[in-house]
């Protein structure tokens, strides 16, 4: 049979979700429904556009397939340094690495224990929050949840934050004292830190930070007042929230149980 007799045997295309209604005598919104939740797969792949066009590929529903509401996610991310924490990955040129990009199926944490379904929507309208600078690494968080995100705007103030901060050489104990009792700059009042001694050695020495209301630059003037020179910088927790064993670069999602 010539290809053109072929082209003409074959059924015509049709919509994703037009097919789906048919398969499980639904609506067409609740055939869209069953795809955007990722239950329905085309020869074996599971597809979550309603818009995808099918003819005689195999279309299947998952038999545990639920129309239950698909909820907003947060994603925490751990950033490597040198990528921006809140640049939207349009935003990608020579001087600016949106960390945002990084939010991809490869780099899902494999052992992330929240169970929750992976989809490709999980990824759009996220809401970047809580500033991290450029050159460090640590916990940054992305949201769908309008809920999260005013939280973690509303409550920047009084929410505490758990970064650690390696500094070159022995730290003296008077220069922590001298940070945990800073209490202005140039007039203007510091939010409360507490900072402690989480290691030392001849080279370097970490040092743990925990603040409310902190804000860019904070970390490094606070250093630079006692003449300590960072050598980089990990956020590992935000309110109550921490990354626990994430590796760099890696993502999972918030459980439901955690809360900042």
């Amino acid at each position: 049979m010539s290809d053109a007799r072929q082209a003409a045997a074959q059924p015509p295309a049709e919509r994703l979700s037009k097919r789906v209604a048919e398969l499980v005598s639904c609506s067409r919104r609740e055939a869209e429904q069953y795809i955007e939740g990722g239950w329905v797969s085309v020869d074996g792949k599971v597809v979550e556009e309603p818009m995808f066009r099918v003819s005689t590929q195999k279309v299947a529903v998952d038999p545990d397939a639920s129309l239950l509401e698909l909820l907003p996610v947060t994603l925490l991310l751990h950033k490597p340094p040198g990528y921006d924490a809140l640049a939207a990955p349009g935003e990608a040129n020579r001087q600016v690495k949106p960390a945002q990009q990084l939010l991809q199926v490869a780099n899902h944490a494999a052992d992330d224990p929240s169970g929750t379904r992976l989809l490709k929507r999980h990824f759009a309208k996220l809401t970047a929050t809580v500033p991290l600078e450029t050159g460090a690494g640590g916990l940054v968080v992305y949201t769908q949840d309008w809920r999260v995100a005013r939280k973690l705007t509303e409550d920047a103030g009084v929410m505490e934050q758990e970064i650690i901060v390696e500094v070159a050489g022995e730290v003296p104990p008077e220069n922590l004292q001298r940070i945990n009792h800073m209490q202005s700059a140039d007039g203007r009042p510091l939010p409360p830190v507490k900072v402690s001694l989480n290691s030392t050695g001849e080279k370097s020495s970490k040092l743990r930070f925990a603040l409310k209301g902190v804000h860019l630059g904070l970390i490094a003037y606070l250093c630079e007042r006692v003449g300590l020179e960072i050598l980089s910088m990990k956020r590992l927790r935000i309110g109550r929230v921490s990354m626990t064993q994430l590796p760099i670069g890696q993502w999972r999602y918030l459980q439901a149980h955690e809360r900042f």
